[in-house]
């Protein structure tokens, strides 16, 4: 990269103008967070997050809300995205933003060089500086000093070179996706669980499942249809991955312990493209609001980011077909579109920051989000 010619007053302007931007972002998400609270979208945010499961919570209920509005008014023809990047991976795809289309704000990491001879200790990373070399014995790694904000864009709101067919999951009432029982079979032994067959609810006090900590035990219903035992052995994956015999509220399926477990479940189902309407999750003002010392928006963010990254890592461990994360395949070195195509693109010419050695650089959105807010 060029050399960064900004005097120092130009840096600290652009600085402030990108913690603006963040900030801005920020209280866009914190009312999107509320809405949740006071609407019944609980069900429909932990969906679509399962669906872009590649991005974190908080970016997915930024492109979640401003798609909605895009689709109010008549920008888009569907009220839920299909497949979203950055304008640079659209152009390598041989696709470009439709004048006039507006990109959806996320949040993105900003990293830089960090080394540290102890890596197992968060404290002792030090930033190297530009041309800056490690010390012998240094660990290097990139690490996010700071967020920034991007822009990204729905297919549909792109135009030209046909994009390939994605592989989707069938779903069969009745059946549970190929493998997926298997694989949350495996998940219950991996934690050092049982997992056994119930006859009938009768067996389970009424419940379809039941996950017993001291016996080390998860029974599910015999009686069921196959598609519904998975859904009820996902519930209880979701327990063993996040509670322990000690959460009260987990023994009992109770508050927000049992809102996890559902949602959890929910997500492992949407990302096999089972139907979401048989999951029972109560209403988001009556659990949001059991917490003592939090308030119901804090409540909410905390359970849908815990739900998010544990039903991501648990799909991750799935070797099952599940329904593509949002983001287009990137084209594979050597079959970008030349510069023929682009003559067409909407052009924008990011500020360049320097990124060789220590300086910072903004991470490509296209492979990682920034944190969970």
């Amino acid at each position: 990269m060029g050399k960064d010619t900004r005097t120092a007053k130009q840096k600290a302007a652009d600085r402030q103008a990108s913690e603006d931007k963040v900030a801005a972002l920020q209280e866009t998400l914190a009312g999107a967070v509320q809405e949740l609270v006071t609407s019944d979208g609980w069900r429909e945010a932990i969906e679509f997050t399962a669906r872009f499961r590649g991005r974190s919570f908080g970016n997915n209920i930024l492109i979640r809300q401003h798609h909605l509005a895009l689709h109010a008014a008549g920008l888009v023809p569907h009220p839920t995205p299909t497949l979203l990047t950055g304008i640079k991976t659209w152009n390598k795809l041989g696709r470009f933003v439709i004048t006039g289309q507006p990109s959806c704000r996320i949040f993105s990491p900003v990293t830089a060089r960090m080394a540290s001879h102890t890596p197992e200790d968060p404290g002792s990373w030090r930033r190297l500086n530009r041309g800056e070399k490690p010390k012998p014995g240094e660990v290097v790694k990139d690490r996010m000093v700071r967020n920034s904000t991007t822009g990204v864009w729905d297919v549909s709101q792109t135009h030209g070179a046909p994009l390939p067919e994605l592989p989707q999951p069938q779903f069969l009432q009745g059946e549970a996706p190929a493998g997926l029982w298997d694989g949350l079979a495996r998940i219950v032994a991996e934690r050092g669980f049982r997992l056994l067959d119930a006859p009938d609810a009768a067996y389970l006090d009424g419940a379809n499942g039941q996950t017993h900590w001291l016996k080390k035990t998860v029974h599910v219903r015999l009686d069921m249809d196959a598609a519904a035992r998975a859904k009820t052995l996902a519930h209880e994956v979701g327990h063993l991955w996040l509670h322990n015999k000690d959460d009260v509220d987990a023994v009992v399926h109770r508050g927000v312990k049992e809102v996890e477990a559902e949602s959890i479940a929910l997500a492992i189902g949407a990302a096999h493209g089972m139907p979401t309407d048989q999951y029972t999750i109560p209403y988001v003002s009556g659990w949001a609001s059991s917490v003592r010392g939090s308030s119901p928006a804090e409540v909410v963010k905390a359970t849908a980011e815990r739900v998010h990254k544990a039903a991501v890592t648990i799909l991750g461990r799935l070797e099952t077909l599940q329904v593509p994360d949002g983001k287009p395949a990137e084209p594979r070195q050597g079959q970008e579109h030349g510069p023929e195509a682009a003559s067409t693109t909407r052009r924008r010419t990011p500020r360049r920051t320097p990124q060789s050695d220590g300086s910072a650089r903004r991470a490509d959105v296209d492979r990682a989000d920034g944190p969970q807010l």
